[in-house]
């Protein structure tokens, strides 16, 4: 068995790993550009990972503006097997409290200018997303949480907003009347629709710092608070990436073989230009030798 390589795209509040061994970083170029950041390789124990600091060291780009087709190219290019999304976002539920932690298995799609796929230029084709989160990286972030004795939620629905603004309240009020839906946050679509074009199982660590604006009786909480929450959380997620590193993700998932039968194009139709640039996904399932 191949032990994982670990990606792990950091939100709001998460820019760097402490205790990481044999540190490396990494300038990557992506045939769709230059992700957010530099990657930063190092190990935990026995276990590589890289980390990508999703808005950039400093927080410069907005939910909008990330490149998150250059972002999980670059995972990718560098050998990741499994993608830990760590994620700020507001509560639907009155019992998820800020501070809590939750593992979605579900989205709603809210955006509405970012680019989603890979697969463009001549080359199409259709990933299954039914279940967008995978099984294999959410278990080994379950058995984390329950070893550290963080609280923590299974499952719920994640609605990515557009942003950079957050809802209104009609808006959250809304979402809240849609069944399954758990929180709220900008940044996982298509994060996870490009992490399974790419078969990297993908799972989310969706952290509360508050509930949204449709708790009236939370209105009072300062920005402060809201901060110290965040800062809290940012440790849970941490001792979480940590444990997971201890006891990795295994077994096999559906998205290591996503695109199996997900491309349509014949390869005989495919423009040479493109499926070279899409080569590190197609190589695997179109070998070089068979092209015409």
């Amino acid at each position: 068995m191949v032990r994982p390589v670990l990606g792990i795209i950091g939100g709001s509040g998460l820019y760097q790993l402490q205790g990481l061994e044999r540190v490396q970083e990494h300038t990557i170029d992506t045939p769709f550009g230059a992700p957010s950041d530099a990657l930063i390789e190092g190990w935990l124990g026995e276990t590589q990972l890289f980390f990508l600091p999703r808005h950039g060291r400093g927080h410069r780009f907005s939910p909008s503006e990330i490149n998150y087709r250059a972002n999980l190219w670059a995972l990718k290019m560098v050998g990741v097997t499994d993608v830990i999304s760590v994620s700020a976002v507001g509560s639907m539920r009155e019992d998820i409290p800020p501070g809590d932690i939750v593992l979605v298995d579900q989205f709603i799609d809210r955006t509405v200018s970012r680019p989603r796929t890979f697969f463009e230029g001549g080359i199409v084709a259709h990933v299954g997303f039914a279940e967008p989160i995978s099984r294999r990286v959410q278990s080994a972030l379950q058995r984390a949480c329950e070893r550290l004795d963080i609280r923590h939620h299974m499952n719920g629905a994640y609605v990515c907003i557009e942003g950079p603004q957050f809802s209104t309240k009609a808006e959250s009020l809304l979402y809240r009347t849609w069944p399954g839906v758990s929180v709220i946050g900008m940044t996982n679509l298509p994060e996870a629709r490009l992490a399974r074009e790419a078969e990297l199982p993908y799972a989310t660590v969706a952290l509360a710092t508050d509930y949204d604006c449709w708790n009236e009786d939370h209105d009072a909480v300062t920005v402060e608070q809201v901060v110290a929450t965040l800062q809290a959380n940012v440790e849970k997620a941490k001792a979480i990436i940590t444990a997971v590193a201890a006891d990795p993700p295994s077994g096999a998932c559906p998205s290591q073989d996503a695109l199996r039968f997900a491309v349509m194009t014949a390869p005989s139709a495919m423009p040479p230009a493109t499926r070279e640039r899409l080569g590190l996904l197609l190589d695997r399932h179109f070998p070089k030798e068979s092209r015409p």
